[in-house]
């Protein structure tokens, strides 16, 4: 994971990459507060890729504020999507239970990730899909590690399996036709 989010970082800092401020900040959160919550209810080495998909991302976050060239123009629809998905954080910090933790760290992740799926779909070249690919193999290394198999330890790793072959898809569709 970590070797993608270099790569990204990278392109971010050249200028070659655009990441979603919006996005990259709430996915740094998301997963986050997913591993507390797993952490909190047994899990263990299996929290590792969730944490470590958040860390990349908070990675990515910093590196976005260095370069004015890597600067994706923000719009109201990215900010209603951040503030849906803090939505969807403080709900979580409302309710303190661990299930509750997961479902709205999805919900919170998904709404961050909007702005960014609508961005690799319209614009792939504003992305690069490394990172993505090393989120999806870290994230596929959980399951080797799940425990307890409850929905605690397995729900934001499946959401994060299916959320990033989606962006994978987005950004390479169009080489891939080439």
């Amino acid at each position: 994971m970590l070797a993608g989010a270099f790569v990204y970082v990278k392109e971010t800092l050249q200028g070659k990459t655009k990441p979603n401020k919006v996005t990259w900040l709430m996915w740094s959160i998301a997963p986050l507060i997913a591993t507390a919550a797993a952490f909190s209810d047994g899990a263990r080495w299996a929290v590792l890729p969730t944490f470590m998909a958040g860390f990349a991302t908070l990675l990515v976050f910093i590196a976005s504020f260095v370069n004015p060239k890597s600067y994706w123009k923000l719009e109201k629809f990215d900010y209603l999507c951040g503030i849906f998905s803090l939505l969807a954080l403080i709900l979580w910090a409302i309710t303190k239970e661990p299930l509750w933790a997961v479902f709205f760290a999805i919900v919170g992740d998904s709404f961050a990730a909007i702005p960014t799926i609508i961005k690799s779909w319209k614009y792939p070249e504003t992305e690069s899909g490394q990172i993505y690919i090393a989120d999806l193999l870290n994230i596929l290394t959980s399951f080797f590690a799940f425990k307890n198999f409850n929905l605690t330890e397995i729900a934001f790793p499946i959401y994060l399996v299916l959320l990033n072959s989606f962006i994978i898809i987005a950004v390479y569709r169009g080489r891939w036709k080439k």
